[in-house]
């Protein structure tokens, strides 16, 4: 066997006989009666079937080529020029099926499937960066509803000209940390804001963060690390929002994060909202930890939101979208802020796999 796959032929046929296995034991009448087990039996089948299927098509393309070129040396004329272009059509399904598979081997992301959340804030510029966070906030639940995600918000924060001073929602959807992962991290915008009289362009930024949204399981918090606080919340949201304790703010005081919640009437509620949020930020705390003990020059997601760091630019008189992180430039700023955004996720997508591979 040949290939740029060689070196992984024994872990293949080795993951192969597991699936063999694994499908076995699913098929074992006697294994429904262990739930956990056949939980983790089904997980593990999924994680092999596409690749062991992969796998299987690439061993027949082999088989195939092999008995192409036998062809191509026992024949002549016409049958040899079939054989030849049975050679190159195996040849090219091999490279196809081998590059498929050198994706399904990379490391499953941890964090495939979850539910997102994303935090919004205007950071510099002032007014203009809150109605900034807005025209985010605004894009992201367009294409939320253009790829069948669902939305939630979980607290928000106007700012006096219809901005939004910062906004935290989840976004649910199969696919939606992959999609939106790589949005992290400080935007900036050049545009001649509603407040300028004069009709010149000014630069201001919003900051993105992205979070995995975590489950109980995920996170272990200990209650003793918890400082809780009440208090009456000062944002519209029904009569008895102002007239009881019902916002909460939650500090964990080993890691020194806070956050608070005002939104609902309810203090059960805004609770529960809030350490939905603290055990996200704990996991993706400890995800980036973990991380940067592997890349020692990993930087933080956010930032300071400064003009001078960005991930992107949106430029309003040019009409133009700038990834400068891939140096992708799109001449349709209008359609994204529409929610038109998977030509940029695709091509963040595929950049990750690349280094990814690279690094591999």
């Amino acid at each position: 066997m040949t290939g740029t796959l060689g070196p992984f032929y024994d872990r293949l046929g080795g993951l192969e006989r597991e699936y063999e296995l694994v499908l076995a034991e699913l098929n074992d009448p006697s294994t429904s009666a262990h739930p956990g087990r056949l939980r983790e039996l089904s997980r593990r089948h999924k994680d092999l079937e596409d690749l062991v299927g992969t796998w299987r098509r690439l061993l027949l393309a082999e088989s195939d080529l092999a008995a192409a070129r036998e062809m191509v040396d026992d024949s002549a004329g016409d049958e040899r020029d079939l054989a030849r272009l049975e050679v190159a059509h195996a040849e090219s399904e091999i490279t196809r099926l081998e590059e498929e598979l050198r994706l399904q081997l990379l490391p499953k992301d941890p964090n495939e499937g979850r539910n997102v959340i994303m935090e919004i804030r205007g950071a510099e510029g002032g007014e203009e960066a809150n109605l900034f966070a807005k025209d985010l906030f605004d894009m992201y639940v367009r294409y939320a509803a253009a790829k069948g995600w669902r939305t939630e918000v979980l607290t928000s924060s106007a700012s006096e000209r219809d901005g939004l001073n910062e906004v935290t929602f989840v976004v649910k959807g199969n696919d939606a940390w992959q999609r939106l992962e790589h949005e992290g991290g400080p935007h900036r915008v050049q545009r001649v804001p509603v407040t300028e009289s004069q009709g010149r362009i000014h630069t201001s930024s919003a900051a993105v963060a992205v979070l995995p949204e975590a489950e109980e399981v995920d996170v272990a918090i200990d209650p003793g690390d918890l400082r809780i606080d009440v208090y009456r919340s000062t944002g519209p949201g029904g009569q008895s929002v102002n007239t009881t304790d019902s916002a909460v703010r939650i500090t964990h005081v080993p890691s020194g994060i806070v956050v608070a919640m005002q939104d609902e009437k309810s203090q059960i509620q805004n609770r529960a909202k809030a350490m939905v949020v603290l055990r996200s930020r704990l996991l993706k705390a400890e995800q980036d930890r973990q991380a940067a003990e592997l890349s020692a020059a990993r930087r933080s997601q956010v930032g300071g939101g400064g003009r001078s760091e960005k991930i992107r630019t949106y430029n309003y008189k040019e009409n133009r979208v700038t990834d400068h992180r891939i140096k992708l430039t799109l001449h349709k700023l209008d359609r994204v802020l529409m929610g038109d955004l998977d030509e940029l996720t695709g091509a963040l997508i595929a950049d990750k796999r690349t280094r990814q591979l690279a690094d591999g």
